[in-house]
């Protein structure tokens, strides 16, 4: 892998203690968890004593002090290690920095520091049955009663859902404003009446990540646990997609990097007609292609986590980026896959999980067909669609 030029020598340390941890304490557990569909919550108190939670969070409010490159850094070497990053990435990246930018200061000093403690598991509650995408559509009800709020509605595809403490749920307060009458709420999931788990899904990959339905009767909310004004939940929405979206390109661009790598070491142990199957031209192609797309994506990604450090990561780039790179994953863990011959099809064989955890890439964080409506809206030249509409 060709260093990067964010990865600082302090970063490099971290990734390096981080593959350590995730080798001893996750790898050897990934089975376990698969079956039982959620993480221990031992693996997250450990982490934290090892300073591997919320690492992008001030050291005020009890996080590591550092950025969101950190979290990706530590992301990376999950990944690597055969980890699904969902888990990590709703906890480390998503929910954390919803409420470092725009949580008051007794909101953050209330729950930032259980967050990088472990003690208590975050989740973020957009999506409805009825509405994925068009996050604007959502029924979820918030209704001010007095000091507090009423929500009542059902959420699913919750990433942590079934082991949250702590879920950032959106609602909306105003149902006839649409965008501008979305709120987000801070629901602590403990000794909470009308606030109940549904189904833990059974998905294609990624089953040691806990994906499940949420259901709110009349869940009881104290105004104070409002993040922001209300009314402003669908723009701190919009404001955190870029960050969350790149979440994307950092795992597709581990996973491609690991697949490459498994799938090199393979083809040069495993023999076919007498020679290893690095000897025959067709495999030699294919592993100079999936290298090359690896190089790629890793200057892309540099190019983007640059763009996102100085605050210059526009919603085009960053849409180009979780389509590009979700697409790639795929295509290169598929090929790579097939090298694999009848082993790649079996579970117990990382290509084989990782194959199917990529597929959800393409989904969450906006599904790709978003992504791409985002990016043509920007190639139309607005003179001559004025003109085209009349």
């Amino acid at each position: 892998m060709r260093p990067s030029a964010w990865m600082t020598e302090e970063r490099r340390s971290l990734h390096a203690l981080a593959a350590r941890f995730a080798a001893r304490e996750g790898a050897p557990a990934v089975d376990r968890w698969r079956e039982q569909q959620h993480l221990d919550r031992s693996f997250w108190t450990a982490a934290a004593e090892h300073g591997l939670l919320c690492c992008g969070v001030p050291e005020e409010d009890g996080g590591g002090g550092g950025s969101v490159l950190d979290d990706f850094v530590v992301l990376d070497a999950f990944v690597r290690s055969g980890l699904s990053p969902a888990p990590m990435q709703v906890h480390n990246v998503v929910v954390p920095h919803y409420i470092v930018r725009y949580g008051s200061v007794e909101q953050r000093r209330r729950w930032l520091p259980e967050m990088a403690a472990g003690r208590m598991i975050g989740a973020l509650a957009m999506t409805e049955p009825d509405s994925g995408s068009d996050v604007q559509a959502l029924r979820t009800r918030a209704v001010r009663d007095g000091d507090d709020y009423l929500l009542t509605g059902t959420k699913t595809f919750i990433t942590n859902g079934a082991t949250a403490d702590l879920v950032l749920l959106a609602a909306t307060t105003d149902p006839t404003a649409r965008g501008r009458g979305i709120s987000l709420f801070v629901v602590e999931t403990a000794d909470c009446p009308g606030f109940r788990v549904g189904r833990v899904l059974h998905k294609m990959g990624q089953h040691e990540s806990d994906t499940a339905e949420l259901f709110l009767d009349s869940v009881r909310v104290p105004a104070r646990h409002r993040l922001g004004e209300e009314g402003a939940g669908f723009a701190m929405l919009m404001g955190q997609l870029p960050q969350e979206r790149l979440l994307v390109a950092v795992t597709a661009t581990a996973a491609i990097e690991r697949a490459v790598e498994l799938t090199t070491r393979y083809v040069n142990e495993r023999c076919a007609f007498g020679k290893p199957l690095i000897a025959q031209q067709h495999v030699r192609f294919e592993i100079a292609d999936c290298t090359t797309h690896a190089r790629v994506a890793r200057a892309f990604l540099d190019d983007c986590v640059g763009r996102l450090d100085a605050g210059e990561l526009d919603d085009v780039t960053v849409s180009m980026a979780k389509m590009w790179f979700s697409d790639l994953e795929g295509m290169v863990v598929d090929r790579c896959l097939q090298l694999f011959g009848g082993y790649g099809y079996m579970d117990e064989y990382p290509i084989s999980r990782m194959y199917t955890s990529a597929r959800a890439q393409r989904i969450y964080g906006g599904t790709n067909e978003i992504m791409k409506e985002i990016v043509g809206r920007s190639l139309v030249d607005p003179p001559a669609a004025t003109a085209e509409a009349r």
